[in-house]
């Protein structure tokens, strides 16, 4: 319809150009020119409103902010999804080389005082030495001690969490205890009980030790185990927020069981300690394992950590969803112009 019109102006145009003066054949051709335009034409003529480039080629990913995306009509190519979630994907790695550390250094914890080798018999929760165990004040000492060794009484025995390792000065370690599940130390059973029969102070924490013992024995176990579990599944945070949520809670058990694993183990030894040493008509002393504290500690440090990346995934860095979806944008390297030529791998 409005070309018609137009069509009619123009011929009125044309066959009266002599009747009209020049302000009004200037404004019938503006009109006939108008209306032969297209809608959108019209309006931006109306208003001065000018067109925008609706070309895809127009499109380009705010530098304002990056949780608007309109990557293109068919959506972002997995080169670009690779790209824009880089970053996510290395955190989730360095997660993961966390846990690896801490189930490397539970392995160290677990195998402590297994074997009479070097390396396993070195690492021990506490050393109990007992080459001196009646001090030089008690009539004929030398003899006593020279007797309780030859009835079996060892010069010190080593604490792991399997079991159990004893030897004598200037022969090392002479053996260690079978390993055995749930295992807890019981000083008064391998001391020979009638030479602690009055340590009073010792025999009342037995029981506990018991319990608590086989409370640090479950947890580390299972801290080892979970560890390991989401040291493989960690990455997966890399394609949903959902996904991290999931792995965040598991990696949390993990590091919660490492770390209360750490902290029973180092209340009890340190009391375990005291104990010995308090016993005065004993001359009993107790040395703390470096190695095995140290491992303890760093293994439970290393979850820690791994958790609180996996926390700080589920707010920060872009998912491969969050970039499908047009959430975020993720690296603005990912969308810049390709080399012609180059291809991403």
């Amino acid at each position: 319809m409005s070309k018609s019109v137009a069509d009619f102006f123009f011929q009125a145009h044309q066959q009266n150009l002599g009747r009209f003066s020049p302000f009004v054949i200037a404004a019938a051709d503006l009109v006939s020119r108008t209306l032969l335009a297209s809608p959108h034409t019209l309006l931006s003529t109306m208003f001065g409103r000018k067109n925008r480039n609706e070309s895809p080629e127009g499109r380009v990913p705010s530098e304002e902010t990056d949780r608007t995306l309109t990557p293109g009509i068919d959506g972002p190519t997995k080169a670009q999804l690779k790209r824009a979630t880089r970053t996510r994907m290395i955190w989730a790695l360095i997660s993961s080389f966390f846990l690896l550390l801490t189930v490397v250094f539970l392995i160290l914890v677990e195998i402590g005082c297994t074997g009479t080798g070097s390396i396993k018999s070195s690492i021990y929760f506490i050393n109990i030495n007992l080459s001196n165990i009646f001090p030089e004040s008690v009539p004929d000492a030398a003899i006593i001690n020279s007797i309780a060794q030859t009835i079996g009484l060892h010069d010190f025995y080593r604490v792991g969490l399997w079991g159990f390792c004893e030897g004598y000065n200037g022969q090392g370690i002479t053996d260690c205890s079978t390993p055995e599940t749930l295992y807890w130390f019981n000083p008064v059973q391998i001391i020979l009980n009638q030479l602690l029969s009055g340590a009073t102070n010792l025999t009342d924490i037995l029981g506990l030790i018991r319990v608590v013992s086989h409370w640090m024995f479950g947890l580390f176990l299972t801290g080892a185990c979970l560890s390991f579990v989401m040291m493989l599944l960690n990455p997966l945070a890399v394609f949903s927020r959902w996904l991290t949520l999931f792995t965040g809670i598991f990696t949390f058990l993990a590091a919660l069981f490492t770390t209360v694993a750490t902290v029973i183990a180092t209340v009890m030894f340190i009391i375990m300690q005291n104990a010995f040493t308090s016993v005065e008509e004993l001359n009993i002393s107790g040395e703390l394992g470096t190695k095995m504290f140290a491992f303890m500690w760093i293994a439970a440090g290393s979850s820690i950590i791994a958790w609180l990346i996996q926390t700080s995934l589920c707010c920060c860095c872009a998912s491969r969803r969050d970039v499908k979806k047009g959430k975020k944008t993720g690296s603005k390297k990912a969308w810049k112009t390709e080399t012609p030529g180059v291809v991403e791998k």
